[in-house]
C-alpha cells in the first residue's frame, strides 16, 4: 500500500514547472524548503515542494527517514531494503499527484535530493515511465548500480554534487555515481564543493541554479 507523503507547497499558483526536494536521513521536509527561497526569485513560475519521508528516524527521533540505516541505527539490512522498497513506490506515487495537481507535463519537473534523498532519487526518476526535466544528486550514491542497466527506462540530464570533505558519504561515491550513469548513457555533470563536508555550499547552490534554469527554462 503506498503511503500519501506530506508536503508543503511554495510558489505560484498558476505554476509552469515544479521543484521537489527530497532530504536526508534524520531530517524532513522543511531542512530543505527554505532552498525554494533562494532559487525561486530566479525561476519564475516554479512551485517548490519538500515532502516529509514516510518514516520517523530511527537515528533521529524528530527527523525522518526513506529507509533505516543498519550501520547508524542497528537495523537489519532486510529491514532497510523492505523500507527503502516501500519509500520507493510512495516517491514514486507522489511525483504523479505532483504531476497532475499542477497540470504539468513530466518534463517540466526537476527534483532535488540531498544524501539519502539522492539515493531516492536516482532509483526512482531512471525508472519511470517518462523523462522529468532534470535531476540535482547532492552528497549521495547509487543504491543499486547492478541494476540500472536492467531497469533504467528514462535518462534525464543528472548533476552530480559532492563536498570533498564530507565524513558521512565519501566523497569517492562521486566519481563512482557518475561513471554508473555515464557507462548507461546518462547526460551527467559533476561539482566538486571544495572544502564542504556533509551539506551545500553557495556554489554548489548556484551552480543547481544554473542547471536548473538551463533545463526548466522557458
Amino acid at each position: 500500500m503506498v503511503r500519501e507523503l506530506q508536503s508543503e507547497r511554495k510558489g505560484p499558483g498558476d505554476a509552469s514547472s515544479v521543484v521537489v526536494f527530497l532530504h536526508g536521513y534524520g531530517a524532513d521536509g522543511a531542512d530543505l524548503l527554505g532552498i525554494a527561497d533562494v532559487l525561486g526569485p530566479h525561476l519564475p513560475g516554479t512551485a517548490f515542494y519538500a515532502p516529509d519521508a514516510p518514516e520517523r528516524s530511527a537515528g533521529n527521533p524528530f527527523g525522518r527517514q526513506w529507509f533505516p540505516i543498519p550501520w547508524m541505527d542497528g537495523s537489519t539490512e532486510e529491514q532497510a531494503r523492505a523500507s527503502m522498497i516501500q519509500s520507493v513506490e510512495d516517491v514514486d506515487a507522489f511525483l504523479d499527484r505532483v504531476i497532475a495537481d499542477e497540470g504539468i507535463s513530466p518534463d517540466r519537473l526537476a527534483i532535488i535530493g540531498f544524501s539519502q534523498g539522492t539515493m531516492m532519487a536516482l532509483h526512482v526518476v531512471p525508472r519511470r515511465a517518462e523523462p522529468v526535466a532534470a535531476l540535482v544528486g547532492i552528497s549521495g550514491r547509487l543504491l543499486a548500480p547492478e541494476t540500472l542497466a536492467a531497469e533504467a527506462r528514462v535518462k534525464p540530464p543528472v548533476l552530480l554534487m559532492h563536498g570533498d570533505q564530507d565524513p558521512v558519504v565519501p566523497f569517492s561515491d562521486l566519481e563512482a555515481t557518475g561513471s554508473a550513469l555515464a557507462s548507461e548513457g546518462f547526460d551527467v555533470s559533476s561539482f566538486v564543493m571544495k572544502g564542504m563536508g556533509h551539506g551545500i555550499s553557495q556554489d554548489g547552490l548556484l551552480t543547481a541554479l544554473r542547471f536548473l534554469q538551463q533545463h526548466l527554462g522557458d
